[in-house]
C-alpha cells in the first residue's frame, strides 16, 4: 500500500448519508419504486414490488434525494447488501441507506466495490448489534474506517471492474430477450394458436418462412379437452409429459446438488450447484425442467431448466421440486416454457393443498392440465427455434461464470491495492476479447 493512500472515517469522506429509518411510506400498486432491503442482491437492485404514489415522493423524502451514482447500502435484515443508482426517480425504504461520496475524496463507484470485501463486511458486522438479525446503527456507520487510494486510482479500478460488471449486465439482458421470445413463441403456437388462425383466415403466418407456415393446419377440430388445430391432440399433461421420471442415483454417491435457493424466480439458469453425496432428493438430468411445488416458492416463480451438468450426468436437489419431461414428439425446452406460462402457474397455484405455510401442489393435479399437441413435424420446428435460443442462454451464462470469477478475483486485489492496474486491465482484456 502507497503512502499516498488516506485513512479516515467514512463520514468525512461522505457528502450525504441519507437515512430513512423509523418512517414508514404508504405504500400503492403503481409510482414511483420503493428501494427496500430485499431487492438489493449481489451488486445490484432487482425489480421493485412495492412503490409509493407520486403526490408523496415530496413529503416522504424530506431527509434527501437520491441522486443519480449514489450508494445504496442495506443496514439491517440483511445488513451489507449494496448497488448503485440508475438514473431512476426512486424512494428509499427504512433499512436502506444511501451514500454519496465527497468530491475528489471518495469515488462512488469505487465505494461500491469497496463496500463488497470482505474486509468492509466485517467492520460493518464488527459494528452491528442484534442477536437474530444484525443491524448497524447510523452512528456506528459513520465511523467505520476506511483506506484509500488517490482518487485517479480509485477511478481507474472501479473502472475495470465496472467493465466486468457491464458486460454481465449485457449477457443477462441479452439472456432475458432470449427466453422472453422463446415464451412468446410458445404462447403463439401452442396457446394462442396464431399460425392456425391466420391460415383459417387466409392470411400468411407472421414470423416464419413459408416452409414452416406451410406445416400449419388451416381449420380448428373439437376435442375432449377443447378447441385444437385441426390433427392435433389435446392431452392431460401427464400423457404429454413425464412427471418425476425415474433417474438412477445411488444414495452415497458425490453428484451435483441444487438447492431451492439457487433456482431464479425469472430466468431458466441456476446460481450455484455444489458437489454433495447423494442423501433423500429428486434427481434430475439435462434436459428436465424443475418447478418448485411449494408455498411460497411456487407463488415467487422458482423454476430452472436443466443444462447444467455433464453428458450421462445425474443430478439431485430439493425434495420440494417436480420434474417436468415433455414425452416426444414435444422438445425439452417445451417443459420450461410451459413451467414460465401464466395459465399454468396459476392452475398449480390455485390447486395447492396442505397446511397454511407448507402448502404443495401434487403431481396428479399437474397431470390434469391440458397441452396441445402438434404434428411431429412442427414440434420438430418448434424445438429448433427454442432449442437454439436455449443453447445460446447456456453459452452466455458460461461465460457470465468465468467473468463473474475474474471479477471476485480482481475485485479485492484492487481495492486493496495489491494488483497493479495495467496487469488488470491486461486480464480484463483478455477475457473479454
Amino acid at each position: 500500500m502507497s503512502s499516498e493512500w488516506t485513512f479516515a472515517p467514512l463520514e468525512s469522506c461522505l457528502e450525504a448519508l441519507i437515512d430513512y429509518r423509523g418512517k414508514t411510506p404508504e405504500k400503492t400498486d403503481s409510482g414511483i419504486p420503493l428501494i427496500t432491503a430485499k431487492i438489493i442482491k449481489r451488486g445490484r437492485i432487482e425489480k421493485a414490488t412495492e412503490f409509493i404514489a407520486e403526490d408523496n415522493y415530496a413529503s416522504w423524502m424530506r431527509r434527501g434525494i437520491p441522486k443519480e451514482g449514489d450508494i445504496v447500502l442495506t443496514v439491517e435484515a440483511p445488513l451489507g447488501e449494496v448497488a448503485q443508482l440508475g438514473s431512476e426517480k426512486i424512494a428509499l425504504a427504512q433499512r436502506v441507506v444511501t451514500l454519496r461520496g465527497k468530491e475528489g475524496v471518495l469515488d462512488n463507484t469505487y465505494l461500491l466495490y469497496l463496500l463488497q470485501t470482505e474486509e468492509m463486511l466485517d467492520q460493518l458486522k464488527a459494528r452491528a448489534t442484534g442477536t437474530t438479525v444484525l443491524g448497524i446503527k447510523q452512528s456506528e456507520l459513520r465511523k467505520v474506517p476506511l483506506s484509500l487510494p488517490p482518487i485517479a486510482q480509485q477511478r481507474s479500478a472501479a473502472s475495470i471492474l465496472k467493465t466486468l460488471d457491464d458486460r454481465l449486465t449485457l449477457l443477462r439482458e441479452t439472456n432475458a430477450t432470449l427466453e422472453t421470445i422463446a415464451q412468446s413463441l410458445f404462447k403463439s403456437w401452442f396457446v394462442d394458436f396464431d399460425p392456425v388462425r391466420a391460415k383459417a383466415e387466409g392470411f400468411e403466418p407472421e414470423g416464419m418462412d413459408a416452409a414452416t407456415a406451410a406445416l400449419f393446419p388451416d381449420s380448428f377440430e373439437e376435442s375432449e379437452l377443447g378447441l385444437v388445430p385441426m390433427g392435433w391432440r389435446m392431452l392431460p399433461l401427464e400423457d404429454a409429459y413425464e412427471i418425476n421420471p425415474p433417474r438412477k442415483l445411488k444414495k452415497g454417491k458425490v453428484a451435483p446438488y441444487l438447492d431451492m435457493a439457487s433456482v431464479s424466480t425469472q430466468g431458466h439458469v441456476v446460481s450455484s450447484v455444489v458437489e454433495r453425496e447423494m442423501g433423500s432428493g429428486t434427481k434430475f438430468i439435462n434436459g428436465d425442467t424443475l418447478l418448485a411445488r411449494i408455498t411460497p416458492c411456487l407463488e415467487n416463480g422458482k423454476s430452472a431448466f436443466v443444462d447444467f451438468l455433464s453428458v450421462d450426468q445425474t443430478g439431485w436437489g430439493s425434495t420440494e421440486f417436480v420434474v417436468l419431461r415433455p414425452r416426444a414428439p414435444l422438445p425439452p425446452y417445451h417443459g420450461y416454457l410451459l413451467a414460465r406460462h401464466p395459465a399454468f402457474r396459476e392452475h398449480a397455484i390455485q390447486s395447492m393443498s396442505g397446511t397454511s405455510g407448507r402448502q404443495r401442489v401434487q403431481n396428479d393435479v399437474l397431470g390434469r392440465y391440458s397441452v396441445a399437441v402438434p404434428s411431429d413435424e412442427i414440434a420438430e420446428a418448434f424445438g429448433d427455434v427454442v432449442g437454439s435460443a436455449q443453447q445460446k442462454i447456456a453459452a452466455n451464462q458460461e461465460q457470465a461464470k468465468t467473468l463473474t470469477h475474474l471479477r471476485d478475483t480482481l475485485l479485492p486485489r484492487l481495492i486493496s491495492g495489491q494488483l497493479r492496474l495495467p496487469e488488470a486491465e491486461v486480464m480484463v482484456e483478455e477475457i473479454c476479447a
